[in-house]
C-alpha cells in the first residue's frame, strides 16, 4: 500500500489521552480481529498483555533448552576425560559416578552461562533486533511516547488492514490525531 505521494505505508496510528483509554482501545482492536499491531506508552500498563491477546512468551523454553545444553556440555567435558579418556586414580579418589560433587561448580556455571547467552540472543531474535530505525518515528507526535503519550499503531501488513477499517476502529476506540505512518 502506498500514499498518494508514493511512500510505502507502514500503518495507521492514533494517540489516546490516558493509559486506561489505550487499554480499552487495545481490547477493541483485538476484538476486531487485527493481529499485527502494537501499543506504545511511557510506562508498563498492568493487564495490557491480556488486553492485546498476547500469550506466554516462548523465551523461557529457549532458556531452559540453553540451560540443559550447558549442563550436558559440562557433564561431557568433565566425565569424558576423567572417566573415559584418561581414567587415572589419584590419591584413591574414585573415577566413576562418585566424582560428581567435584564437578558441581562447573556444571552450575555452564548451565548459567548457556542460559544467559541463550536468553540474550533469543530475545534479540524474537524482537527483530537490532533494528536501527523504526517507521513509527516518522510520525511527529510519536516523540511524546516516552514522556506522556499513549499510542496504538495498526500495521499495514495485517491481513485485515484497510485504510477505512483501521481509521474506523481507531475513531470508535477514542483515538485522536489518527495518522497514516509511512516507511520512508
Amino acid at each position: 500500500m502506498r500514499t498518494p505521494y508514493g511512500n510505502k505505508v507502514y500503518g495507521m496510528g492514533a494517540e489516546y489521552p490516558s493509559a486506561s483509554a489505550l487499554y480499552e482501545a487495545a481490547k477493541m482492536v483485538r476484538d476486531a480481529g487485527f493481529k499485527r499491531w502494537d501499543v506504545h506508552s511511557p510506562f508498563p500498563i498492568h493487564g495490557m498483555d491480556e488486553a492485546m491477546g498476547l500469550g506466554k512468551s516462548w523465551l523461557s523454553a529457549f532458556v531452559l533448552a540453553g540451560g540443559i545444553t550447558g549442563l550436558l556440555t559440562a557433564a561431557v567435558l568433565e566425565f569424558g576425560p576423567s572417566s573415559l579418556i584418561y581414567p587415572l586414580i589419584v590419591h584413591g579418589k574414585p573415577r566413576n559416578f562418585f566424582t560428581v560433587p567435584a564437578f558441581f561448580p562447573i556444571m552450575f556455571e555452564l548451565t548459567i552461562l548457556f542460559s544467559a547467552f541463550t536468553a540474550f540472543f533469543a530475545m534479540l531474535i524474537m524482537n527483530g533486533l537490532p533494528r536501527w530505525y523504526h517507521p513509527v518515528f516518522n510520525w511527529n507526535r510519536f516523540s511524546r511516547a516516552t514522556n506522556d503519550g499513549f499510542f496504538l499503531v495498526i500495521e499495514a501488513r495485517d491481513q485485515r488492514f484497510t485504510e477505512l477499517e483501521a481509521q474506523e476502529i481507531l475513531e470508535q476506540s477514542g483515538g485522536q490525531h489518527i495518522t497514516i505512518i509511512h516507511e520512508d
